[in-house]
């Protein structure tokens, strides 16, 4: 499914009604070049599940959780990941415990240690925004896009 952003607050909003759809557990990951607006994805989903401070980017903690009513979310930014099996040491197998949902930037840097997407996510830059091609991974990720698509949505979409 492909969505389109013209600015900073359209890929909020589409973070937001990304969240609307999401079911604990899940594993989302989100791909795209430096300052294509994957934090920016995840600071909308976050507000889409209630969270009121500030989101910034783990890219120096590689970490950074959120506990919201009634479930916790992980951000992850593994640009830094020197090695997967560091994944161990931060605390990835407890993070799997429950209903989180985890939120994975450069999950390549993980591969190996990290879990299967429920949901990928690619940013694009384009002249007019951004392009969020968005796939799913496992049963619970197409169910998700498919109660995405049934939104409506101001935010550009064009299914593939």
């Amino acid at each position: 499914m492909r969505f389109r952003a013209d600015s900073e607050g359209a890929q909020e909003a589409l973070g937001k009604r990304l969240a609307s759809v999401c079911t604990a557990p899940c594993v989302i990951y989100l791909q795209g070049d430096l300052g294509a607006g994957k934090t920016t994805l995840v600071r909308g989903f976050l507000r889409g599940l209630g969270h009121r401070g500030v989101v910034k980017s783990p890219t120096y903690t590689l970490i950074e959780p959120y506990r919201l009513p009634g479930s916790a979310c992980y951000h992850l930014d593994l640009y830094r990941l020197a090695d997967p099996g560091e994944l161990e040491y931060l605390g990835l197998r407890d993070m799997l415990q429950g209903d989180a949902v985890l939120l994975v930037e450069w999950p390549e840097k993980g591969l190996g240690g990290l879990p299967e997407a429920d949901l990928r996510i690619h940013l694009f830059y384009e002249a007019d925004g951004r392009r969020l091609d968005m796939e799913a991974g496992t049963g619970t990720g197409q169910e998700m896009l498919e109660r995405l698509a049934g939104l409506d949505s101001s935010i550009g979409k064009t299914a593939i």
